[in-house]
């Protein structure tokens, strides 16, 4: 089974922070939806760029960009 990292991307001089709320949200809809989320984390790219980051099984992925729009995804090498 593969593993997909969703990439929410947050820009401007809040990006950091909104990104840090948004991982809280994510936290949250994971536990509601009982899906496992192998990674949930802040990356910050420079001051003005941060995205939310959560790794998840590629079978949820479906799920998961219908309910909570990521801006993009990579597949996760083992």
């Amino acid at each position: 089974m593969g593993k997909v990292k969703l990439i929410w991307d947050f820009r401007g001089p809040s990006g950091k922070r909104t990104a840090e709320h948004h991982c809280i949200h994510l936290r949250d809809f994971i536990k509601m939806e009982n899906i496992h989320g192998e990674s949930i984390e802040v990356v910050e790219f420079s001051e003005m760029h941060a995205a939310a980051i959560m790794i998840i099984n590629e079978e949820d992925v479906p799920f998961m960009r219908e309910k909570l729009k990521p801006h993009r995804g990579q597949r996760v090498e083992a």
